[in-house]
């Protein structure tokens, strides 16, 4: 199954299915079932899977549809443009899951007393594991993703993400960008909370897919590239079968006493390195592209 979320004329945001080459608006606002949220809070209350909630609603019937390939491309359709496919409670990422980023982490490392740390966590039992922010930092497709008015070398993280009920079940995967400020980080990585969570540091999307469709997520080609005036100037590419941790656990020690909320997303690490000369720009678009998922391009902004 592949969900999606549309922001409508009037400003809802209503669950979606993609279907075929249609988008069919399932929400049932009347029932208290909107968003894509909604449909998740009903199916952990009542046990029943988020497929089969959302399953009935296109049985039947469902509401408006729209043809799929334009909102996908991010045109809008009928006063309908295609948003993040659910609004997180919250978001957290993993660091260091590919060893190609342990390796540039500590090339990169400014002070020589923490170099190797990177390397240290990529072999350690315990990953990285941090906070990434919630729906207030977060964007969908074709939205902006941000550069923080202090930072000079910020950059893609193109990763799988998992997305996670409160009770640690996986409901599905999506692409992700995890925007990071790494000059802040590279100083010190005491700093890594204001490298990684400001203004549109997240994005995700086009649509969340299924375990049933996508299958484990560990074989998935993910390709990242970064447009300059309409070129590309970075190229690069990776499959999720080079993540060096198992979901489960990354999963065991996010949810290890820690509580968290139905939707959250669990960015699971970058094997795409774009290097300073890559660092992005005011008006660059950043488009990953991911085996199963499909395709999510964001246009860059400086924050002033």
């Amino acid at each position: 199954m592949r969900i999606a979320q549309l922001r409508l004329a009037g400003g809802e945001v209503h669950a979606a299915l993609v279907v075929g080459d249609e988008v069919v608006d399932v929400a049932d606002p009347a029932a208290g079932l909107t968003g894509t949220a909604d449909f998740l809070d009903r199916s952990v209350e009542t046990r029943r899977t988020l497929p089969e909630l959302l399953g009935q609603r296109l049985s039947a019937g469902g509401g408006a549809r729209w043809l799929a390939e334009p909102l996908l491309a991010g045109e809008e359709v009928r006063g309908a443009r295609l948003t993040a496919p659910i609004t997180p409670r919250d978001a957290w990422g993993c660091g260091v899951t590919y060893k190609r980023s342990a390796e540039f982490r500590d090339e990169e490392t400014t002070g020589t007393a923490t170099r190797g740390m990177y390397d240290y966590v990529y072999s350690a039992e315990r990953p990285e594991i941090f906070w990434k922010g919630t729906a207030a930092h977060c964007v969908g497709p074709f939205e902006p993703i941000s550069i923080r008015r202090d930072s000079e070398f910020t950059a893609p993280e193109p990763e799988l993400a998992l997305v996670l009920d409160r009770n640690g079940g996986l409901v599905g995967f999506t692409a992700a960008d995890d925007v990071s400020a790494w000059d802040i980080e590279r100083e010190n990585p005491l700093y890594l909370p204001q490298s990684k969570i400001f203004v549109g540091c997240l994005a995700i999307g086009p649509v969340i897919v299924t375990p049933d469709e996508a299958g484990s997520g560990m074989d998935l080609e993910l390709r990242c590239r970064i447009l300059r005036s309409g070129q590309a100037i970075f190229d690069g590419s990776v499959n999720t079968s080079r993540i060096g941790r198992s979901f489960d656990q990354l999963i065991e020690y996010l949810t290890r006493d820690n509580a968290i909320g139905n939707g959250t997303i669990v960015c699971t690490g970058t094997g795409v390195i774009a290097e300073r000369e890559h660092a992005l720009r005011d008006g660059d678009v950043v488009e990953i592209t991911i085996d199963k998922i499909g395709r999510i391009a964001n246009p860059v902004r400086k924050l002033a």
